[in-house]
């Protein structure tokens, strides 16, 4: 994409920080097989990534905060704009040698997103976009799909796991989404999942309970690739409420009748 100064900076904090993601997760392969398993060794690497990312986006732009994964909140001087980080987002698969997890960064001015660089180091996929730029995968300008029916649909979801989110909800939107779609996936990195919507790859997607830092990023990418990214109940913030549906319009339309079916079949 044409690079503006501050994609290059976002890009070159991904690119440095999935550096070491990349060892780790070589790593982290060769774990499995031991009994306690890797979740401790993956925390310290999140964690460093992490530092690697805001040492980095510090250099360039000393005044702006961060919203972080690992670290939680540091206020900034500037006041307007927030980095909002998952320096490994899809734990779950990189705990489990499953190659398919990113490292995330967005920027919000004033609360909303402007920005997003996701990358996956594994494929070598780096997705970015900024309010006004349009939305890229490397090189290649992005579009969301232009299917019309949800019926020629391939549509991704999260799934709640233990101990979180409402399941029964979940399994009520999952049945209506299944009866109408061609497909549903569950890959389980909501950055990666925004950035296919983005590129055409999904048709649509929704899931209930995420983090600023999990959709933040995915977030532009959507909107800057022609697409709509909000709140499944139709609120104003879908990054306070981590709710989110995404698609082009008509997947919109069929997305919030499956919503309003399994809201009626309560």
């Amino acid at each position: 994409m044409p690079a503006s100064p501050l994609i290059t900076v976002m890009t070159g904090a991904a690119r440095k920080a999935a550096r070491a993601v990349s060892r780790d997760f070589g790593e982290v392969e060769n774990l499995q097989v031991s009994q306690k398993g890797p979740a401790d060794f993956v925390t310290r690497a999140d964690r460093k990534a992490e530092k690697v990312i805001v040492e980095e986006l510090k250099k360039a732009r000393p005044k702006w905060g961060f919203q972080l994964e690992e670290g939680g909140e540091i206020a900034g001087t500037d006041g307007q704009h927030v980095w909002v980080v998952d320096p490994i987002d899809g734990t779950t698969n990189f705990i489990h040698g499953i190659p398919h997890f990113a490292v995330s960064i967005g920027l919000t001015r004033n609360g909303e997103p402007v920005a997003g660089v996701i990358y996956n180091p594994i494929t070598d996929e780096l997705f970015a976009a900024e309010r006004g730029g349009g939305a890229y995968l490397n090189d290649r300008r992005l579009r969301v799909s232009g299917r019309r029916d949800i019926s020629d649909a391939v549509i991704a979801c999260g799934i709640p796991h233990r101990g979180r989110g409402d399941h029964a909800e979940f399994r009520r939107e999952l049945a209506q989404v299944q009866a109408k779609a061609a497909g549903i996936r569950r890959a389980g990195t909501a950055s990666l999942d925004l950035a296919w919507v983005a590129a055409g790859r999904l048709d649509g997607y929704w899931e209930r309970g995420l983090q600023p830092w999990d959709i933040c990023a995915g977030i532009v990418m959507v909107r800057e690739a022609g697409g709509f990214a909000a709140d499944i109940d139709g609120g104003p913030d879908v990054m306070n409420t981590g709710d989110i549906m995404a698609g082009n319009e008509h997947m919109q339309s069929g997305l919030k009748a499956c919503i309003k079916a399994a809201r009626a079949g309560e």
